[in-house]
């Protein structure tokens, strides 16, 4: 038999007269006990209050923004008398003579009056902007360090294992040019434990710049609960976090690709592969864009057989297939295989490894073995796992949150920046995203008006491009001048012993300005700059080709490719035949 009972708040304290702001149950649920039937919020704290039983709701008694304190009735709830009889045989072990009620919500509350989720390049320069501008800022990171993916499993650590694996690269290029290196003795260890104090370095610094500007941090997973509260799981227990405003900067994941086993650890993503657990001898990379190709330097100069899949016709398919033509002719003499138009259409784990099976392209038709498979397929963001909807925040189906120019949601107070607002998903776009955002939420008029944002893949060699691209160029019918310049005339370049280089600029035709560039060669990523400032400035072809570079450097083949563009270059035989 069953029997309707009275769910009242318990004991809360000397709190009285509290507002409910969430009501988590409706008439028919079915709950267990110690399940959160609504929320509570007063100006110091915020409280989740459980059911005392399990049961199924028959009528709720209150409503949001109704004030309630201990003995105020929620909700009826219908319940068994064996469950009864269960807490009263209980009580009378325990010489009770009525259920006990279950303890008071344990209540961890901080008012802040920015709240920054996440602390990556974006999150942290948005948190430190905002204290620099007067705020009282609360910074939530995930990770037990600041710095998020980049710092701590991207960016920085794949750059520290990029310089030795140029090292090695380097040192047996030089061999034809008469000096021979005994072979690397790689040990494992201490490339990581390097690798690590670079990252230790950049992070424990970041937690000083935190401590000086008093930015309150706190490490743990968030969750909105509601517009103006997040719930972080921590070590020490769940706190809970009111805001006035707040930053969203929570980044993204690798992407898995479904039917693949992720789970087996012989198959990899990016952070995976960071860890450098071992060097495999036969290695897979799935997808040929700019983290897998950025691994496969790595791992092919420690020891590894590597085999490139890639599903479209080119590498790093964002970029000209010109500019990426001296990449993947180097990269032929060195990996094993590059499958292009090729997909991987299932991963089968054997005792030996893992026998991975192909599809399309020149790839093989039977099943080849692989000791380790690394997937590199781009980049999920993670605006479908911070609780966005309890906030009235409109996330699409793919997880990123829509914004306009100043950074802002739909919701007026809470704004977002970085990878979980779009493509590019890049540190340095997410940084300038970051200061606008602040400024903004501090009062001042700022929006985000950059005109391009540079791509670099940190390959060997270096490729990076900005503005429009040729092919893009080409599709939209815009009429452009090109001065495409080859390394191989290069002084500075054929002195490093490299000459497959290129540097192309692209300029409208009618008002001559730059609209587009892409650099293959050394240091590729470190010269993109100067096109980046050009195209921001509006330089047109004389102002980058009458500027002097210095002589001889890999910057002076930026002006000799305005100069090609132009028809006055003199370092090449290439006078043009129609007027500009």
């Amino acid at each position: 038999m069953n029997k309707i009972i009275e769910i009242q708040v318990p004991d809360v304290g000397s709190f009285k007269d509290i507002p409910i702001i969430d009501i988590l149950v409706k008439p028919g649920d079915v709950i267990e006990q110690e399940a959160t039937l609504v929320t509570l919020e007063s100006d110091k704290a915020t409280m989740d209050i459980p059911s005392s039983q399990a049961g199924t709701v028959k009528e709720i008694k209150v409503n949001v923004g109704d004030k309630v304190s201990e003995g105020s009735i929620l909700l009826m709830l219908e319940i068994s008398e064996s469950s009864t009889a269960t807490n009263t045989r209980s009580s009378e072990s325990n010489k009770i003579s009525m259920p006990v009620a279950p303890p008071p919500p344990e209540i961890t509350d901080i008012k802040t009056e920015i709240l920054v989720l996440g602390a990556g390049p974006g999150g942290y320069t948005a948190a430190f902007r905002a204290a620099d501008l007067g705020k009282k800022v609360t910074l939530v990171e995930r990770h037990a360090s600041l710095g998020g993916v980049c710092l701590n499993v991207g960016c920085i650590p794949s750059k520290t294992l990029l310089h030795i694996s140029h090292i090695i690269s380097e040192a047996a290029d030089v061999e034809k040019h008469g000096v021979t290196f005994s072979a690397p003795n790689i040990q494992l260890e201490k490339i990581v434990a390097w690798k690590e104090s670079v990252v230790k370095k950049l992070t424990d610094g970041l937690a000083v710049l935190a401590k000086r500007r008093k930015v309150e941090t706190i490490t743990g997973n968030a969750q909105f609960i509601s517009p103006h509260t997040v719930q972080v799981d921590t070590s020490e227990g769940l706190k809970t976090v009111r805001f006035e405003q707040a930053i969203i900067a929570a980044g993204s994941r690798p992407t898995q690709i479904p039917g693949f086993p992720h789970d087996d650890p012989h198959v990899m993503d990016s952070t995976d592969a960071l860890a450098l657990q071992d060097v495999p001898q036969k290695l897979l990379i799935i997808g040929g864009g700019i983290i897998g190709l950025e691994m496969a330097t790595v791992y092919h100069a420690l020891g590894s057989q590597i085999t490139i899949a890639e599903f479209t016709d080119s590498l790093i398919p964002a970029a000209d297939k010109d500019i990426v033509k001296p990449l993947h002719k180097r990269l032929e003499k060195r990996y094993d295989n590059i499958y292009l138009n090729t997909k991987v259409t299932g991963i089968n784990p054997q005792a030996e490894g893992l026998q991975v099976s192909f599809e399309g392209g020149k790839a093989p038709d039977a099943p080849v073995l692989f000791d380790k498979v690394l997937v590199a397929v781009g980049r999920q963001p993670n605006g479908l796992r911070i609780g966005a909807e309890n906030a009235g925040i409109q996330v699409n189906e793919q997880g990123f949150i829509t914004v306009d120019k100043q950074q802002r949601t739909n919701v007026e107070h809470i704004f977002a920046i970085g990878d979980v607002v779009g493509n590019p998903m890049l540190a340095h776009k997410a940084v300038h995203e970051g200061k606008v955002a602040a400024e903004v939420v501090a009062g001042h008029k700022s929006y985000f008006d950059a005109k391009t944002i540079p791509s670099v893949a940190y390959t060997d060699p270096e490729l990076a491009w900005m503005g429009i691209t040729e092919t893009e160029a080409k599709a939209q019918g815009i009429a452009y001048e090109k001065g495409s310049f080859p390394w191989a005339a290069s002084g500075r370049s054929l002195s490093l012993g490299r000459d497959e280089g290129v540097t192309k600029l692209l300029f409208d035709r009618e008002s001559k300005q730059l609209i587009g560039a892409g650099i293959v060669g050394p240091n590729a990523g470190e010269l993109i700059a100067e096109a980046v400032l050009g195209y921001e400035l509006g330089a047109d072809v004389q102002d980058l080709g009458l500027t002097i570079h210095p002589h001889p450097t890999l910057s002076e083949t930026l002006g000799f490719a305005a100069e090609l563009a132009e028809g006055t270059i003199t370092d090449l035989f290439a006078p043009r035949r129609k007027p500009w």
